[in-house]
């Protein structure tokens, strides 16, 4: 019998199935510097330890210890399904005739790096793609590939193995393949686990009373990754090592209170306001303004950057949006949305993609609410599409 284990990122994340498999296994076999992170949990255990890029000699001991009878344990850090031990033992077993994968393989997932960078940085994720860098398996050509596509498609990005003493140039690429294809102010936030894998090392040994105390003894190893969320202008090198997972933000994702945000899109129910519903009476007329409105007397109520204001949505369509990823904001305590800072529906760019496809969803004024769903989704593609790089 193999089970295979994932780790998590730290003691603190080690879910019980784990550690119950742990316990119940003869043999452990893993990279060194994962076993003796839990050394305390092996006791009378046999250990096996190998080095990185022994992968396939892991599998094949393992499968040939399951077969003499021994409960194996092959062990993986972070979740053993996401660039882990479980890929390379379905790769060999079929080589073994008195393997029955069926019956002698069980899986017990683990808090992957992206899950756990995640709940440091805040709320980050939506529909996302986890790339490695590395490329000591994989072509760096397939890895650019995957880059710009992920890029281009606004997945959130997790990258994992960004970079080493002996191996940069992917993560120079990766950089400069975003910066052809995104906004080079989109958020990145960097885990750096580098200490807190320091620490696993010297983990004290705790005795088997403390053991079965799950719940407190995980936590008393445990010292907190660092986080940072910086632009992608802004991404350095040096920043960064082996231990880091980079999470990179879509067209959507904010920082607020130090939090990085990637909105979903939820309806935030408001009623019409009076000068909302009278301005979009005379919109769906076709009698409300068209471009720069410098009648107005307050035009213009933003500083826009190239100096002209576009007024064909003075009362926004998405109000409120709930979204501060446009520079909208709550204001704390009065349950109000404020769009002060928000100049995103009065750009040129905006105003052209939102026109396209308005007037197929907004047939009278009440559709404002009615429809509200529809109108957020179009306000997300415009996000999208004025924010991404042709």
């Amino acid at each position: 019998m193999i089970n295979i284990i994932g780790l998590g990122p730290n003691r603190e994340n080690i879910t019980l199935s784990a550690l119950e498999a742990l316990e119940k296994s003869d043999v452990i076999i893993g990279y060194k510097k994962y076993i003796d992170s839990i050394s305390d949990l092996l006791e009378d255990k046999e250990i096996i330890k190998k080095g990185m890029g022994d992968e396939i000699a892991r599998g094949d001991i393992a499968i040939s210890k399951s077969i003499q009878g021994k409960t194996v344990a092959l062990i993986s850090s972070g979740d053993p399904g996401v660039f882990g031990m479980a890929n390379v033992l379905f790769q060999i077993m079929a080589k073994y005739k008195d393997f029955d994968s069926k019956k002698d393989i069980k899986i017990f997932p683990g808090v992957s790096s992206v899950n756990y960078s995640a709940s440091l940085l805040g709320a980050p994720l939506h529909d996302f793609a986890a790339i490695s860098l590395s490329d000591i398996l994989t072509p760096l050509s397939e890895i650019e590939k995957k880059i710009e596509y992920a890029s281009r498609a606004d997945f959130i990005i997790a990258i994992y193995n960004p970079i080493s003493k002996t191996r940069k140039k992917p993560f120079r690429r990766f950089k400069e393949i975003l910066m052809e294809t995104k906004d080079p102010k989109t958020l990145i936030g960097i885990v750096d686990s580098s200490e807190n894998l320091n620490k696993r090392k010297n983990t004290e040994n705790l005795n088997k009373k403390e053991k079965n105390k799950n719940a407190n003894f995980l936590s008393k190893t445990e010292i907190p990754s660092k986080t940072s969320v910086v632009t992608l202008d802004n991404l350095n090198e040096e920043d960064i090592n082996m231990s880091t997972t980079l999470i990179v933000g879509n067209s959507s994702t904010y920082l607020q209170d130090g939090y990085m945000i990637t909105p979903r899109g939820y309806v935030v129910k408001s009623q019409i306001h009076p000068l909302s519903e009278e301005f979009y009476t005379k919109y769906l007329a076709g009698e409300s303004p068209i471009g720069p409105n410098e009648t107005c007397e307050y035009y213009p109520c933003h500083d826009m950057e190239d100096g002209k204001q576009q007024c064909d949505f003075c009362y926004c369509p998405f109000y409120p949006c709930g979204d501060s990823s446009t520079g909208g904001e709550w204001i704390k305590g009065k349950n109000v949305w404020s769009c002060k800072d928000c100049k995103w529906i009065h750009e040129e760019a905006t105003v052209e993609c939102v026109k396209k496809s308005l007037n197929n969803i907004l047939e009278e004024v009440d559709d404002l609410t009615i429809k509200k769903k529809e109108l957020l989704k179009l306000r997300k593609h415009c996000i999208s599409e004025t924010r991404r790089k042709k």
